[in-house]
């Protein structure tokens, strides 16, 4: 799975985690299957965190825009 989220954007990631949580909301799941869900979702969670972090990074190392205040 985690080479599979690798090519997802942040925002397929979200979009994949939004859809695991509606199903575990919709209580219509055993607790066998909650479970593994909840450990996707975690997954998911991590790797759009990671994803963030990273752009955050990315977005900082530009350094402050020209024009504005610091």
């Amino acid at each position: 799975m985690a080479d599979d989220l690798d090519s997802l954007t942040f925002e397929q990631l979200v979009e994949r985690l939004e859809r695991l949580t509606d199903r575990m909301a919709a209580g219509d799941i055993g607790i066998e299957e909650a479970a593994a869900l909840y450990e996707q979702a975690g997954t998911l969670h991590a790797a759009a965190t990671a994803r963030l972090a990273a752009i955050e990074n990315r977005i900082e190392a530009l350094g402050p825009r020209r024009g504005t205040a610091s």
